[in-house]
C-alpha cells in the first residue's frame, strides 16, 4: 500500500514539476516582454522564484526515488558487499536525520515568515515559498525510508523498479 502510495506520488510529483518548471520559464519570458514593451511587471520574477523553490525539491525527490543524485563511489565500490551495505545504512540513516531536521527547521521558517510578503506581489505570503522546504524534505525523507526498507529486506532498490 505505501508503495503504491509512493508510485502514484511519484507519478503527480512529475507532472507537477515540469508544469511548475514550464510556467517558470513562461513567466520569466513574459516578464522580459513586458520589459521590453517598457511595461515591467516584477511580480512575474517573484512567482517564478516560487515556482522554482518548488520544482527543485520536487525533482531532487524524482531523483533520489530513481538513484539519479550525484554520488562519489570511489572507496565504496572497492568494499565486500556486507561493507557496503552498512554504508549504506549509514548514510540512509545520516540523510535520514538531516531530512527530519529540514522538516522541522522549514516549518518554523515558514511560520516565521507567515507575515512577510513578496516585494512584487504583497498580497501572498512568502511561507508560500517557505513551505517548499518541509514539503520537499518530508517527500524525501518518505522516499529515503522505503529505500531503507528495501535495504533490510534485500529487495531490489526503489531506483529499479
Amino acid at each position: 500500500m505505501l508503495r503504491e502510495l509512493h508510485r502514484r506520488l511519484g507519478k503527480v510529483e512529475a507532472v507537477v514539476a515540469g508544469v511548475f518548471l514550464l510556467a517558470m520559464v513562461g513567466l520569466i519570458f513574459f516578464g522580459g516582454l513586458a520589459r521590453l514593451a517598457a511595461k515591467p511587471q516584477n511580480w512575474t520574477i517573484d512567482f517564478a522564484t516560487c515556482l522554482f523553490a518548488w520544482a527543485c525539491f520536487l525533482c531532487a525527490d524524482i531523483a533520489w526515488r530513481r538513484g539519479g543524485l550525484m554520488s562519489i563511489e570511489l572507496v565504496s565500490e572497492r568494499l565486500p558487499e556486507k561493507a557496503q551495505l552498512v554504508l549504506r545504512h549509514i548514510n540512509h540513516a545520516l540523510i535520514s536525520v538531516f531530512l527530519v531536521y529540514v522538516i522541522y527547521a522549514g516549518i518554523y521558517l515558514s511560520w516565521v515568515s507567515r507575515a512577510r510578503s513578496f516585494q512584487g506581489i504583497p498580497s501572498i505570503s512568502y511561507s508560500w515559498i517557505s513551505m517548499s522546504l518541509p514539503v520537499g524534505a518530508a517527500l524525501l525523507l518518505f522516499t529515503t525510508v522505503l529505500k531503507i526498507a528495501d535495504d533490510i529486506k534485500g529487495g531490489a532498490p526503489a531506483a529499479e523498479r
